[in-house]
C-alpha cells in the first residue's frame, strides 16, 4: 500500500464515521470536493496545510492523521 493509499483510506473512513460527504468535507475544509475525491483514491498527495485543513473539518489533531497513514502503511 503506497503512502496516498493509506492517506486516502483514512481521511475516507475519518468522513464516513463523521457522517460527511464529499461536498460537506469540501465546504467545512475549503478544498475542492474534486480534489477531496482524489486524495480519497490515492491520486494526489496531500501537502501540509491540507492535512491540517482536514483535521480541523474533523476536529482531531492533524498528528492523529498522520499517525492513522502509519498504522495503514506498517500493517500491510
Amino acid at each position: 500500500m503506497t503512502i496516498e493509499e493509506a492517506f486516502g483510506q483514512t481521511i475516507r473512513e475519518l468522513r464516513k464515521a463523521k457522517k460527511l460527504s464529499q461536498e460537506k468535507l469540501s465546504d467545512l475544509s475549503n478544498l475542492d470536493r474534486t480534489f477531496i475525491s482524489h486524495l480519497e483514491c490515492g491520486n494526489k498527495q496531500p501537502s501540509l496545510i491540507t492535512i491540517f485543513q482536514l483535521a480541523k473539518s474533523f476536529d482531531i489533531p492533524a498528528a492523529e492523521i498522520i499517525s492513522m497513514v502509519e498504522d495503514k502503511i506498517n500493517s500491510k
